[in-house]
């Protein structure tokens, strides 16, 4: 079984043509999108507003991310006696 419907393939494809042709930005700020990564993240994020078959987003990740980032501010404060 496929992760990812035809729909959100489309919606990748048409994400990273308005990129190549220097058309794609970036939310608000209206910046044109600098990386391929960007692109496809763009092209998913819209096919899952559209409601196409796209994975969720991997939350375990962040999550890591988070708690690593914490240990090391915590790491780096001195500690009061």
């Amino acid at each position: 079984m496929a992760k990812y419907g035809k729909n959100s393939q489309e919606m990748v494809e048409s994400a990273m043509h308005r990129y190549k042709s220097g058309q794609l930005k970036i939310g608000k700020s209206g910046q044109k999108v600098k990386s391929r990564k960007q692109a496809i993240a763009i092209g998913l994020s819209e096919a899952r507003e559209k409601g196409a078959k796209v994975p969720k987003k991997n939350e375990s990740n962040a999550k890591r991310k988070v708690i690593y980032s914490s240990s090391i501010v915590s790491a780096r404060r001195p500690r009061i006696s």
